[in-house]
């Protein structure tokens, strides 16, 4: 498995290639691992049948990305790390796993003529934090010298998660895609934010991340 580093800021982050393609002529595909987890060192099972390149981004804190000195996370922040990689890979895509769900959203709507079909799925730092304005206590956590970053594990777990903050993104992303439904829903839990995605025009459920995949990989453009 290769690692490219790209930079954001002052960040190197970890673009891992999990599998070459097996036809140059196909679509990458971007994995967008889960709060704590990082890029697998082989492509997934259900990824087995994607003839494009597999990539995986180890999000800031995570990984062999780099460990920040102090914090301040936010899901807005690994949308910028994702935008990175997504415009270093072109046009693929893209399977996020728990928060990687919620960055692979954001990344759908913000870039809908990039992201060809985004899958979210369960997994760590799915559900995120309150879905309203609340109080929020500092905390400041011994040194730290390897990831994940206890900081990112805190501030993402507690992410403020607004239901029509997400449809947003869910209705850019149809808006601006060639494709009817761009976001395939897999994960069984569905927190209130999920929930209200699911509700919009062009968002499908599939009972697999491969089923979801087959369609994504058959559609042109």
């Amino acid at each position: 498995m290769s690692v490219t580093t790209l930079r954001h800021n002052r960040a190197a982050l970890a673009l891992h290639l999990v599998r070459p393609a097996t036809d140059e002529a196909a679509r990458p595909m971007l994995i967008l691992h889960g709060l704590g987890e990082a890029t697998p060192p082989t492509a997934p099972a259900w990824a087995e049948a994607w003839a494009g390149p597999v990539f995986g981004l180890d999000f800031t804190g995570h990984g062999r990305s780099t460990l920040p000195a102090g914090g301040g996370y936010s899901a807005e922040i690994l949308l910028a790390d994702a935008d990175i990689a997504l415009a270093h890979i072109g046009r693929a895509t893209v399977v996020g796993r728990g928060i990687g769900a919620y960055i692979g959203l954001m990344l759908a709507g913000a870039r809908p003529d990039q992201v060809h079909g985004a899958v979210l799925c369960d997994g760590p730092g799915l559900a995120g934090g309150a879905t309203g304005p609340t109080s929020q206590s500092v905390i400041v956590l011994a040194p730290r010298l390897s990831t994940p970053d206890p900081y990112a594990l805190l501030e993402l777990s507690r992410d403020l998660r607004p239901p029509d903050y997400a449809a947003m993104f869910a209705r850019l992303a149809v808006e601006g895609s060639v494709l009817d439904a761009p976001i395939t829903v897999t994960a069984t839990v569905r927190p209130t934010w999920l929930a209200a995605v699911v509700e919009e025009m062009g968002v499908v459920t599939a009972p697999s991340i491969a089923g979801a995949l087959d369609v994504y990989a058959g559609s042109p453009a």
